[in-house]
């Protein structure tokens, strides 16, 4: 008997939203006012989180211009599909558009990240907190895949999301660099 469950990506960004507007009414509630800013930014980090759900948990190609439905397959769950091994799946790709496509995909979807986190949390203005918080970002994501049958749990995965979690903060930290700079020659 198959116990299959499809989430379309419709359903899923819902799902995303539904949790996240819980999450941001219940901050509402507690500090009884709402910073328009704040919102703002954070505002930034759902759509990056949003875009970050779309092409990690749903396959790339569109079928007939649509985006193909997570499924979740209780009798296909075991074993994980996991990779600890570091680079060693990079020499699957058939293609190098493939595998470019994969390592600069990986990168570029966690730059947004390491700029937002400094920026929205003050406690993440420092390098390695951020990219320490990036990287459980992308490790959370990892271990949510393991019970999706056609998603595939890797190291490379993890490390090249870190590494764009870093290029996100080098830029956050020019950016702020520059910002004193431009003060001070006008003081």
């Amino acid at each position: 008997m198959t116990n299959t469950v499809e989430i379309s990506f419709l359903a899923g960004e819902l799902i995303f939203t539904a949790i996240w507007l819980t999450v941001r009414i219940i901050v509402w509630i507690n500090h009884k006012k709402i910073d328009i800013k704040r919102e703002a930014m954070l505002l930034l980090m759902y759509v990056n989180l949003a875009v970050i759900i779309r092409f990690v948990f749903y396959p790339m190609a569109l079928v007939n211009g649509r985006v193909q439905p997570l499924v979740f397959d209780t009798n296909a769950i075991f074993p994980l599909k996991v990779n600890f091994i570091p680079y060693i799946r990079l020499s699957d790709y058939a293609y190098k558009k493939d595998l470019l496509v994969n390592l600069i995909g990986n990168i570029a979807m966690f730059i947004p990240t390491g700029i937002i986190l400094p920026v929205l949390y003050r406690r993440l203005n420092n390098f390695f907190k951020a990219v320490a918080v990036g990287a459980l970002i992308s490790l959370c994501i990892e271990i949510l895949q393991l019970p999706f049958s056609a998603r595939f749990s890797d190291i490379d995965d993890l490390i090249l999301n870190t590494v764009g979690v870093a290029i996100g903060y080098g830029v956050y930290a020019l950016v702020k660099f520059l910002r004193k700079a431009v003060k001070k020659r006008s003081e």
